[in-house]
């Protein structure tokens, strides 16, 4: 048990180094990888203690020992990322854009790099990490594995925490967006309608027009009088139309501001909500680049491309 914990910490840790300098490579600056916020990556540690534990016998058998590697490796890394996907609603990584990928979980580019590390490992640094251990006083070991178990732990939940606190904000940005689209959508709609009522009118006026001058054909005392009432009539009817039509324009206006200041405090909201800071979001997104939320997909988008404006 002495020997497998500290084979777990000690390759967690290196593990860590390994993809920080990878990001390193691959960005040109520092990035804190890894699931937890200090210098270990679990992964790497459970994955070393499988490999020791099942493939040390196979040592001698370079071929065996690579494709052993290459299927636990595969086998861990597909049931993490499952396991955290439904624990956490997030995928952490995503190989689908890799050939020969299972379902984004794994992919045969890094299936194979893992069984070549397992080799490296297993055949030149283990046995320098076993001299090590073995040349450690047991009673200082100890201390150092409650360290870092009590560290790890510690760690563990701050991350579950910071991971709860961001999936609900997700679900807040989403919750104020939806509600910013439906009041644009129903802004929208009332200037549409106002466009419409206002051509449906004018066509109104047109036909009435085009009746009196066909009416104005007959130049009877009768119909010059008939024609009189009409207008009269429809001097009437304009005044009302008018009236209507103002009292009209003036719930669509204050229907307008009251949806207007709506939209600005809801955008005002989403801004606030954004802006504000959940201890460890920033480092998860830049640890998992590819992370994508599986229930707010759209506002974890957002949020990291307004993180990146900071």
């Amino acid at each position: 048990m002495y020997q497998f914990l500290c084979i777990f910490f000690i390759y967690a840790f290196l593990g860590w180094c390994t993809e920080v300098s990878y990001a390193a490579l691959q960005t040109g600056k520092f990035v804190n990888r890894g699931f937890l916020n200090g210098p270990v990556c679990p992964i790497y540690g459970f994955g070393v203690v499988i490999i020791i534990a099942c493939l040390t016998p196979l040592k001698k058998n370079l071929l065996l020992l690579f494709l052993g590697s290459v299927v636990l490796t595969s086998l861990l890394e597909l049931a993490t990322g499952f396991v955290l996907e439904k624990l956490f609603h997030q995928r952490w990584w995503d190989y689908s854009n890799d050939p020969f990928n299972l379902g984004g979980y794994i992919c045969l580019k890094f299936s194979i790099a893992w069984g070549f590390a397992c080799l490296f490992v297993v055949d030149i640094l283990h046995p320098t990490v076993e001299l090590v251990i073995a040349l450690m006083p047991r009673t200082v070991g100890w201390v150092l594995l409650a360290m870092a178990a009590a560290s790890m732990a510690v760690d563990l939940a701050a991350t579950v925490s910071t991971i709860v606190k961001v999936n609900r904000k997700l679900a807040r940005i989403d919750q104020l967006a939806a509600r910013i689209r439906e009041a644009s959508n129903e802004f929208g709609e009332n200037l549409a309608d106002r466009v419409l009522d206002a051509a449906e009118k004018g066509g109104d006026f047109r036909e009435s027009i085009q009746d009196l001058k066909e009416g104005m054909e007959d130049w009877s005392e009768d119909v010059r009088d008939g024609l009189k009432e009409n207008l009269d009539g429809a001097k009437e009817a304009i005044a009302q139309y008018r009236m209507e039509s103002e009292m009209q324009k003036a719930e669509r206006i204050q229907r307008r501001q009251e949806r207007r200041q709506e939209l600005e405090q809801l955008f005002e909201n989403l801004k606030s909500e954004m802006d504000g800071r959940v201890l460890g979001q920033g480092r998860l997104m830049k640890a998992f680049p590819q992370m994508r939320s599986l229930n707010h997909k759209q506002a974890l988008e957002r949020l990291r491309r307004h993180i990146s404006r900071r």
